[in-house]
């Protein structure tokens, strides 16, 4: 299989407010970069999507290992919540009803036919892919890199 290298950033203007992803997947030296923006939206679902996108741009089952900044993404996954979401039907051990849960079965599917390792990295802290998805996607949820569009899973 394929190694892959999936670096991810989201960003808000507000918390909810426009937003963007950024991702960078880096594979024998070539990069390629995603970005959307979003006319409202939270930071966490931009996180997730950033981390989905790079997912559902591979062609083929990889071993791939993402880079993410975010510790509700990269927790969610390395620490077990995910499955237990899923066991107990997308809801948490206090009952309550999974925030996001479109994007969480979206990046479960999406993450399925790979081996993946999640990675926290510390955001802001030079780390050159980290920083390039977090300009990218700044610029997605400005507008800079095209028009922003609705969050279709988004509930205010």
């Amino acid at each position: 299989m394929k190694k892959i290298q999936i670096y991810t950033d989201g960003s808000s203007r507000g918390n909810p407010g426009p937003g963007g992803f950024g991702t960078v997947l880096a594979f024998n030296g070539r990069e390629k970069e995603l970005s959307q923006g979003f006319i409202e939206t939270t930071n966490n679902r931009m996180e997730m999507l950033a981390a989905i996108a790079g997912l559902e741009a591979l062609k083929e089952s990889c071993h791939v290992t993402i880079y993410s900044d975010s510790r509700y993404v990269v927790d969610a996954q390395t620490k077990g919540w995910v499955t237990g979401w899923k066991k107990r039907g997308w809801v948490k051990k206090d009952k309550q009803a999974v925030k996001n849960v479109d994007l969480w079965k979206r990046m479960d599917r999406a993450a399925e036919p790979h081996e993946v390792n999640w990675v926290w990295v510390k955001g802001h802290a030079g780390h050159e892919f980290n920083e390039r998805c977090d300009t990218l996607a700044t610029e997605a949820a400005d507008g800079n890199s095209g028009p922003l569009i609705e969050d279709e899973g988004y509930l205010p």
